[in-house]
């Protein structure tokens, strides 16, 4: 049995022995919020605690796999938690532009997020992000459930199937990239040597970019998971630039899309502190974790969780039952 196969049993198992604590508690849960709903609901600090606790399970996923609090914190909040998706996704897009704002200005320091890559991306990214997040706002929820969840499940093909590229090969730069000058030079501190690199087939990663805007904010997804792949394998920037500028991509993209939600009263106070703050703990101790923590066996985890959030809101857009 080859350590891929092994890690991603490894992930499977430890998905369904969350999912089955969660399906123990579910009764226990149920009984408590009808005895609170009979004594007049809940106390205040109920929903942000569990916001808070839950938030920093997913901060830790997030560290360790690799991948954005925010795809992760949509699918599964709405998924287990009693709150309408547009609260949902409002917050999804500011835990997803906080992370991106913490790490940019230490990208742009180290010239690894390049500003010449991100200007015309984010332009396009961003229109299309308010265009999204007003489509999203005007549709049924039902149908944004279920496109929700068919999207999430389209997140764990990418993830599962994605290859990286630590240094494409890009034999001559394109018309466009060599017009808006972009290109850079960077140190590789692995090699101890300066590393030159280009960008090709610029319009064809514009126009995906397109794709990434509308669905980051009509989802309320942090599009990490999306940015790098287009950067990387289709416009063939270096695996480290890639990643930085698509940091740095989503503090403008989110933002724009964020404003939106937040003009219609969709950002909540009391939903976003708590989740910012577990988010933000969870990272902090997962960076610890990862010293020692198997990559595989976490990146397998967070497939597996991907994976049933996806199918329970898909299940729920259509009115169907499913069974934990």
């Amino acid at each position: 049995m080859t350590r891929k196969t092994m890690d991603c049993l490894l992930g499977a198992a430890a998905a369904c022995v969350l999912l089955g604590l969660i399906a123990l508690a579910r009764p226990a849960a149920a009984q408590a919020g009808a005895v609170a709903a009979a004594a007049g609901g809940p106390a205040w600090w109920v929903w942000p605690g569990t916001l808070l606790a839950l938030t920093f399970v997913l901060g830790v996923l997030a560290a360790l796999s690799g991948v954005g609090g925010g795809v992760l914190f949509v699918p599964i909040v709405s998924g287990f938690l009693p709150i309408h998706l547009d609260f949902v996704r409002g917050c999804g897009l500011l835990v997803a532009m906080s992370g991106a704002l913490a790490a940019g200005p230490g990208f742009l320091r180290m010239n690894l997020a390049s500003l010449r890559l991100a200007i015309p991306l984010a332009l396009i990214a961003s229109a299309c992000a308010i265009a999204g997040a007003l489509v999203g706002l005007a549709l049924p929820t039902s149908v944004l459930q279920t496109a929700l969840g068919a999207t999430i499940l389209a997140v764990v093909v990418v993830m599962s199937l994605a290859r990286r590229s630590v240094f494409p090969s890009v034999p001559r730069p394109d018309r466009l990239s060599a017009v808006l000058g972009i290109y850079g030079v960077y140190r590789e501190a692995s090699l101890g040597e300066a590393i030159s690199w280009r960008v090709h087939r610029t319009i064809p990663g514009l126009l995906l970019f397109v794709g990434i805007g509308v669905v980051a904010g009509m989802f309320g997804l942090g599009a990490g998971w999306a940015n790098i792949p287009v950067l990387n394998l289709v416009m063939g920037a270096p695996l480290k630039i890639s990643v930085a500028t698509s940091k740095f991509l989503l503090s403008i993209t989110d933002t724009s899309a964020a404003w939106v939600y937040l003009n219609r009263g969709c950002v909540i106070p009391m939903m976003v502190v708590p989740s910012l703050a577990g988010i933000m703990l969870g990272s902090l101790i997962g960076v610890r974790i990862l010293r020692v923590a198997k990559p595989g066996f976490i990146r397998w985890l967070v497939i597996a969780l991907l994976l049933f959030s996806g199918a329970k809101a898909v299940t729920q857009g259509l009115g169907l039952p499913f069974i934990l």
